[in-house]
């Protein structure tokens, strides 16, 4: 068994190996579109947050015209939200054309990529008789290819958003929010900016909470996505043999795939287990965070120091940048499902580079995992009578 940094290291160099390859995608011929839809989604998430930022304000102007039950204020306030938000939707439109054309694109790139490698120079029969972890190469390609394309879109603009929303937003805070008296124990206490304060509190608690409880979600999504693995390999092994006329090995293809279906049920348990825990944490985050701005101006509303509007404005803007600064606790299952599938793509690829007769130099043998050691390519002899023996099949 290798331990947790040798583990650690040899993720990092499966995901160096993965991007390697994946990273064509944005050179040569297709990196001029990819580059174009890139700067496209960009101009989408500042443009939405521009939209965001002006409707945060259009709050506390609205709220306010509440609070001074100004009648004709109130309808001229709620005409200005109809342009904001048919802004908003057609953003959020675009944004989406151009989020899924980017992956499909890269997706497409990547297939086309790994298929080729795969198929070239009978790689695919080759493999066969090597150790390491390409099970089921197919899935890989279709399956973790389409997952690994996917989720680094999302996860990529997501962030932007969110460092950008940050940004943009705790200059409300700090705006609105001042300084805070309290007299906790007879003692007289300024806190500077306490707003901004608690929305980074607020945030760092809920980050710790995630790590804390999903420390081991990447290792169980990898467990159960090898689990599954095997149990299409056990039926396309048992449907081979159906096809093949050979009834005989069916008892002991049957009690496998007992076996690996039992397994894949402990690994799903296992993983719905994780899951539960975190969205335990990451609901309650959701589910306090409006409650807790609320409760953190009313102090200073009640005093009169901050408008309805005001407040309500202060309010929305915590649960944005404490929504910005939870990024990665609401992201943490999903890179780890990106994790997972990269590396599963990464270790075909690995194996094909040893298949191909050539080291690779994005993995050194001291972090390979157990069983994954460097073969000669099989006998050309060998090959040929394993594609013989699909022939008849």
């Amino acid at each position: 068994m290798l331990d947790r940094p040798a583990l650690a290291n040899g993720r990092k160099s499966l995901l160096w190996r993965f991007w390697r390859s994946a990273s064509g995608f944005w050179r040569g011929r297709s990196g001029q579109r990819a580059w174009l839809l890139a700067a496209l989604l960009v101009a989408m998430v500042l443009l939405q947050l521009i939209v965001q930022y002006r409707l945060n304000f259009w709050s506390r102007d609205f709220f306010n015209a509440i609070g001074q039950r100004d009648q004709n204020l109130v309808w001229r306030e709620a005409a200005r939200f109809a342009p904001l938000a048919a802004i908003s939707l057609s953003v959020a439109v675009a944004s989406v054309w151009g989020r899924m054309t980017m992956e499909r694109e890269w997706r497409r790139w990547l297939s086309h990529h790994l298929y080729d490698y795969w198929l070239q120079d009978q790689r695919h029969l080759q493999l066969r008789f090597m150790p390491g972890d390409h099970q089921t190469p197919e899935y890989r390609i279709a399956d973790d290819g389409r997952v690994a394309t996917e989720l680094p879109i999302d996860l990529v603009l997501g962030l932007l958003s969110s460092v950008l929303t940050a940004g943009a937003f705790i200059g409300v805070l700090y705006a609105t929010g001042g300084s805070l008296e309290v007299w906790p124990f007879g003692l007289h206490l300024v806190i500077p900016d306490y707003l901004v304060i608690a929305v980074l509190i607020y945030s760092l608690v809920f980050t710790l909470a995630t790590l804390l409880i999903g420390r081991r979600l990447t290792r169980v999504i990898e467990q159960n996505k090898a689990a599954e693995a095997v149990l299409r390999a056990t039926g396309s092994r048992l449907r081979a043999a159906a096809e093949g006329a050979s009834p005989l090995g069916y008892p002991g293809d049957r009690r496998a795939i007992d076996v690996a279906l039992d397994t894949v049920i402990a690994r799903w348990q296992a993983l719905c287990w994780q899951l539960m825990r975190m969205t335990a944490v990451s609901h309650t985050k959701v589910l306090v965070a409006p409650s807790v701005g609320v409760l953190l101006c009313a102090p200073k509303y009640l005093s009169g120091a901050m408008s309805l509007g005001d407040m309500v404005q202060a309010a929305a803007a915590f649960v944005v940048v404490q929504g910005a600064f939870s990024w990665f606790s609401d992201n943490y299952g999903r890179l780890a499902e990106w994790s997972s599938s990269a590396s599963r793509v990464a270790s075909l690829l690995l194996s094909l580079d040893q298949a191909h007769g050539v080291a690779s130099p994005w993995l050194p043998a001291d972090q390979w995992p157990d069983g994954w050691r460097r073969t000669e390519r099989p006998l050309e002899s060998e090959v040929n009578a394993e594609h013989a023996d699909h022939a008849q099949l």
